[in-house]
């Protein structure tokens, strides 16, 4: 029996260049349905996207470069431009953003689940073609990135989601996983 849903999560891929076509909101709008149903204990949904496209990604290279002031007062130009050019890599940057909606629930659970929406998006893209990269670094935790975003100390900036148009070929290539099985395991004897 063939399941389509199972063959294209055993073919995802990041998808480190991409094209500058993307998804319109439409789309996404259409593909967020298939995200919206992820596991999530009192069904809170703990999460919510930014979406970036344009211009709009410079933002966010700016607070990056601010953020990686050390020393000094203001980011240096070379500096600048050196997270500018990161954040415009692809035509559609989703910030994933975990947040704690209750305080009964331990908080790295919402932020699993707020993860766990992020990788059914990023499948859900796939499936519809699109090549995604989830981007993380230690920028998502500076100041300067908390405030763009208006992050309250309990939220967590979880990356960003990099999205664009395949280049033709890129996903026909196979990528050799590991062996399922080195990840079931049993409780020791007692």
């Amino acid at each position: 029996m063939r399941n389509d849903f199972l063959e294209t999560m055993a073919a995802r891929r990041s998808s480190s260049s991409v094209t500058d076509r993307a998804p319109d909101d439409a789309e996404l709008t259409r593909l967020l349905a298939a995200v919206v149903p992820v596991a999530d204990h009192k069904g809170l949904r703990p999460w919510r996207l930014v979406v970036h496209r344009g211009d709009e990604r410079l933002r966010i290279g700016d607070a990056l470069a601010r953020g990686d002031l050390g020393k000094r007062d203001q980011p240096d130009p070379k500096t600048v431009e050196k997270f500018r050019k990161k954040t415009t890599r692809a035509p559609l940057l989703l910030a994933v953003i975990a947040e704690r909606r209750s305080s009964s629930l331990p908080k790295w659970e919402q932020e699993a689940v707020a993860a766990g929406a992020a990788h059914l998006l990023e499948l859900a893209l796939f499936a519809a073609g699109w090549g995604v990269m989830w981007r993380t670094g230690s920028g998502t935790d500076t100041k300067a990135v908390r405030k763009l975003y208006d992050l309250h100390k309990r939220d967590r900036l979880l990356g960003w989601l990099y999205v664009g148009g395949l280049e033709p070929g890129a996903s026909s290539k196979p990528k050799k996983r590991p062996s399922p099985e080195q990840f079931l395991t049993r409780l020791p004897e007692e």
